[in-house]
């Protein structure tokens, strides 16, 4: 089943529409979100709450790509979880440590509450992943967007662990200095 006719599942209310939903997309939101929260009880509750989330939101907005909307949802319900749990402090999974690895990129000493820095701050870095080549791109938004570990990028691309940590050094700098160039860091 393609995504339109999913969508349109939910907005005739549908409940095959939830089975549809995970059918397709199941294995794909349950990765997004263990990947970020290391737990798979708490993945599988992230998942069962973003096909809640779409349910709700479905019939006021229809998205035209499935997979992303759904894993946007399913990173912001994971990303939500992690802050409950307070994850950073126990250590546990990845997240703590990609965001470190940002922290050094993107610690800009700035009050970054005002939602105009926010935007500008997207704006640079959807800027930059969109100028940079294919491997790059994907590497990145696999560390970065999916929260996939290092071996995991490695097997995924066939390359060596060494090879997808320079590539991501070397974006985190080319992101660097991209946000110097334009004063937002």
């Amino acid at each position: 089943m393609n995504d339109n006719q999913i969508v349109d599942l939910y907005w005739t209310r549908s409940e095959k529409a939830i089975e549809e939903t995970e059918h397709k997309f199941g294995n794909y939101c349950r990765t997004v979100s263990y990947n970020i929260l290391a737990n798979t009880e708490d993945a599988e509750e992230c998942v069962n709450d973003t096909w809640l989330k779409a349910w709700n939101s479905m019939p006021t907005h229809r998205p035209s790509r499935l997979a992303p909307y759904l894993g946007k949802l399913t990173r912001w319900l994971s990303l939500t979880r992690l802050r409950e749990n307070n994850s950073l402090r126990r250590g546990g999974g990845e997240m703590p440590l990609i965001l470190d690895e940002l922290a050094e990129t993107l610690d800009s000493g700035m009050d970054t509450e005002t939602e105009l820095e926010i935007r500008e701050l997207n704006r640079a870095i959807r800027h930059l992943v969109d100028s940079l080549e294919k491997d790059e791109r994907d590497v990145f938004l696999s560390r970065y967007w999916y929260a996939a570990s290092i071996k995991e990028i490695a097997e995924k691309y066939d390359f060596s662990e060494s090879k997808v940590k320079t590539m991501l050094h070397r974006t985190r700098n080319k992101l660097l200095r991209q946000l110097q160039e334009e004063g937002l860091c």
